[in-house]
């Protein structure tokens, strides 16, 4: 699986849209196997959905994000856990535990209804494993996570 993680100034991104340096990171097994920093230069959010998707990101943990760019993401197959913030380091680690959906990770304003489940049925611990991309709907996760 291939989580990526907007980052500014070692912590999530507090917008997605405008994020200039995007944390990939490739799980296996549920422990980090690498990791690697990409420049995110693309300003049309059309191309930059695109970079992404050609990263083959599975997952993208992120702060706000516009709901064209949202759109355009799932579209592509990509799972988007939107309304994050904290330290990168330690929103992945609480990603790789489970615990991602703890109020101190959420950003002002986000209430986390449904993301709990939401992030287990992405297949990270806690949840049913997932080989490859989310293939399905997934429209439950796409309205409660980014709502």
């Amino acid at each position: 699986m291939r989580i990526a993680i907007p980052i500014w100034e070692r912590k999530v991104s507090p917008v997605l849209d405008t994020a200039s340096r995007l944390l990939i990171l490739d799980i296996e097994e549920g422990s980090e196997h690498s990791r690697s920093e990409i420049l995110l230069d693309e300003q049309d959010l059309s191309r930059r959905c695109l970079r992404i998707q050609a990263l083959g990101v599975d997952i993208l943990i992120c702060g706000a994000v516009s709901r064209p760019f949202l759109r355009m993401l799932i579209a592509s197959d990509v799972s988007v856990i939107s309304g994050i913030s904290g330290h990168a380091e330690d929103v992945l680690e609480a990603c790789l535990q489970g615990n991602l959906g703890h109020s101190k990770f959420l950003m002002p304003g986000c209430d986390g209804n449904g993301l709990r489940e939401n992030i287990k049925s992405l297949g990270l611990k806690g949840g049913s494993k997932r080989k490859g991309k989310n293939k399905g709907d997934g429209s439950d996760l796409k309205q409660k996570v980014h709502e």
